[in-house]
Order: structure tokens, then sequence, then C-alpha cells
């Protein structure tokens, strides 16, 4: 009886690690399907503007003011109806590294279209997103800089 709980108890120590290494790569998966998502919702918002499917004041870039907008929609271009949005995305994925307490808007670090690529800040609009995690991933990389 005693060599059955021992031999367990090796199996669940060897198991653990495991499992913390499978939820990992669960994670960085998640990750990488909500930056897919964000990014190419802020292309597309981007296109339409370029293809003048929306009115932007003049003097802006193109790009959104905030995350909240793809999921709110903004008026179509030329249409006295203001009832008739175009949307990008139906809800804003959450950073899965991020604390579950705060809403997914707050989960992003965001880089405006005026702040350099290594040095990301936020400003009037939303050029690209990335993990707020200063954690490392499997391959080495941190995730902020994905």
């Amino acid at each position: 009886m005693l060599a059955v709980v021992v031999i367990v108890g090796v199996l669940a120590s060897a198991a653990q690690p495991l499992m913390l290494w499978a939820h990992k790569r669960e994670q960085e998966y998640e990750l990488r399907q909500a930056l897919r998502t964000l990014r190419t919702a802020l292309d597309d918002y981007h296109r339409a503007v370029r293809e003048g499917r929306i009115t932007v004041p003049a003097g802006d870039n193109g790009y959104p003011r905030d995350l909240r907008q793809l999921v709110d929609g903004v008026p179509l271009a030329g249409q006295p109806d203001k009832a008739k949005r175009l949307y990008f995305l139906r809800r804003l994925p959450r950073d899965p590294l991020a604390d579950r307490q705060l809403p997914p808007e707050l989960t992003w670090g965001l880089r405006s279209y005026d702040s350099p690529p290594d040095d990301p800040r936020p400003g009037n609009d939303v050029y690209d997103v990335h993990s707020r995690s200063e954690a490392r991933a499997i391959d080495g990389s941190r995730y902020r800089d994905w």
C-alpha cells in the first residue's frame, strides 16, 4: 500500500509542471488571438477611413480615439441618419494575462500613431496595442513586445 502511495505521489509531482506549462501555452494562444483580433479591427477602421466610409476631422490620422469606438461603432459617412453605424468588433477582447477585475479596455497597453515603436505611449488615437505584462513567454520573449 505504501508503495502505491509513493508511486502516485511521484506521478503527481511529475505532472504538475506539465499542467503549469500547458496553462501558460493556453494563455499565450489567447493573447495571440486577442492581439490579432484587435490589430485587424484597427486596420479595418483605418481602411474604412481611407475608403471614405467614415468621416474624420481634418488633420486626423484615421485611427480610432479609443478601443471602445471599435465596439460602439462610428456613423457612416454621407448618411443623413446617424443611426447607421459601422462596427468593427462585437466585443472587446481582454488581455488574458491582466487582472480579471479590470474592464477589457483597461487591460491593454496603447500606442498612438505619434509614438515610436520602441517606446509605445498612449495619445490621441490608438494605432497599436500590446500586453502590459512584464512576464516572459515560453520562448523567452516579453509579452509586451508581441
